[in-house]
Parts: structure tokens; sequence; C-alpha cells
């Protein structure tokens, strides 16, 4: 998955509760949902957006399952992320001397 898709996936503000939550634990669906003003389809539906996205992994145990987040998932965002930092510091170093420039 790129991270335009990835973006799609966290516009939804739900979503990004939902890895909030997920952020210190490894969670069941029904402790996951705890807080939530959503059905129970509604919160499946999250999830396995989340999944298909790479962004949280589940494991079973027994009848239960339980979703932690995979950061592998985040990678497509890491490496977006890494070409603007690079990108950034030049072209603010660039306006600096600029400024300078025209105030002489």
């Amino acid at each position: 998955m790129n991270e335009a898709e990835i973006f799609k996936v966290l516009a939804d503000p739900t979503r990004r509760a939902i890895l909030e939550r997920l952020s210190g634990d490894e969670l069941t669906a029904t402790v996951l949902r705890e807080g939530f003003a959503i059905s129970q389809p509604a919160m499946s539906q999250h999830i396995a957006v989340l999944k298909g996205a790479g962004l949280i992994s589940e494991r079973r145990e027994g009848r239960f399952a339980h979703y932690r987040i995979d950061p592998e998932g985040f990678a497509p965002l890491h490496g977006w992320l890494a070409r603007y930092r690079d990108f950034w510091p030049s072209r603010i170093d660039n306006l600096k001397d600029l400024l300078k420039e025209m105030d002489q």
C-alpha cells in the first residue's frame, strides 16, 4: 500500500482513535470498542480497513482475536516523511539567504 492510500485510511477519526488505543497494548475487538459510540459491525469494518492497510495485525487465541499495531505497515509513511525532512532544511536555508540578500 502506498502513502496516499494509507493517508486515506488515516483520514477517518475513528480509525486514528483505534490506533491510539492500540499504541500501548494488544486488545480484543470487544475491549477496543469500549468508549466508542459505534456498533460491533462498524468496529469490525474499521478493523478490516486497518488490517487491509497493513497498519494492524491480528493474533487468534481460541475464538478471540487480539489486535496490535504493525509498525511495518507505517514504512511507506516513514519514506514519505523522510523525503520532506530532507527537502525543507535546504529550502529554508535558501530562503534565509535570499532574505539576507534583500536586506542588503
